[in-house]
């Protein structure tokens, strides 16, 4: 009997509140994709693992990662995905799973991802948004904010606002666009880039918020970058309020024509 192994692409959500990140660990199950290859892997009757498009760290939620793993079993997507959602714990979930060619790789093949972080700016209680934004009691100044916010779009060394550069791995990112919208009591900081270094949509919003609290100036956007100095940068806002919105993957990619 010849075993046909199939590659199956997956959008997910999940509430990273009780996690410790992404990825797995040897020392905790408390991971989300710990979570999934542990579903996975009884449903195939094997260790399989999971390939995420890149990593979320400990706090961080997702309304669109993307995914991929490689099956055996013989069920259509639909009856893969009913029996992952009936066994993940309920603050993650599978909202699209379909099979793709073989070459596709959920990090390999991703041409850009969308981050929000989201800030409820109020000095009122926040009870039901306080697990998923960050609180700022005093007024910010949006308008000086989105200056700030124009520096950084386009291509960039972001090394100041990497927490964990790596010698030997380039910093160089290209943002394609930064918005700061406001929405009543919740300002969104929605980033679309062709990548994202360690922490760095986080410290780019603890640099713009020390922008809107009058800490610096627009133009200090400038200096930060050509530094290349993370000390020179914003504090690193909490993990909580921040989510992965969405990854894309081009048209024109390799894997399609798999």
């Amino acid at each position: 009997m010849v075993v046909v192994q199939k590659n199956y692409k997956m959008v997910i959500e999940y509430d990273g509140a009780r996690y410790k990140g992404w990825q797995s660990q040897k020392h905790t199950d408390v991971t989300i994709q710990g979570k999934l290859n542990s579903v996975f892997s009884a449903l195939e009757g094997r260790a399989v693992e999971v390939q995420g498009s890149g990593r979320t760290d400990a706090g961080v939620h997702a309304a669109g990662q993307a995914a991929n793993v490689q099956l055996t079993v013989d069920l259509p997507p639909e009856k893969i995905k009913d029996y992952v959602n009936h066994y993940l714990p309920e603050d993650i979930g599978v909202l699209e799973l379909k099979e793709v060619p073989a070459r596709f790789h959920a990090r390999l093949s991703a041409v850009k991802k969308t981050y929000c972080y989201r800030i409820f700016n109020s000095n009122a209680p926040n009870v039901f948004g306080r697990k998923w934004m960050y609180g700022i009691p005093e007024p910010l100044d949006i308008e000086t904010m989105r200056e700030g916010a124009q520096y950084l779009e386009g291509t960039h060394d972001f090394a100041a606002f990497c927490a964990r550069a790596a010698k030997k791995k380039s910093t160089v990112r290209t943002i394609e666009s930064i918005e700061v919208l406001q929405k009543g009591k919740e300002i969104d900081i929605v980033i679309t880039g062709n990548g994202f270094l360690h922490h760095m949509v986080r410290i780019i919003t603890g640099t713009l918020v020390e922008i809107g609290q009058g800490k610096r100036t627009s133009e200090e956007m400038i200096r930060i970058l050509e530094s290349g100095i993370r000390e020179y940068a914003g504090f690193t806002a909490p993990a909580k309020g921040l989510t992965l919105c969405g990854v894309e993957y081009g048209e024109a990619e390799e894997w399609k024509n798999g």
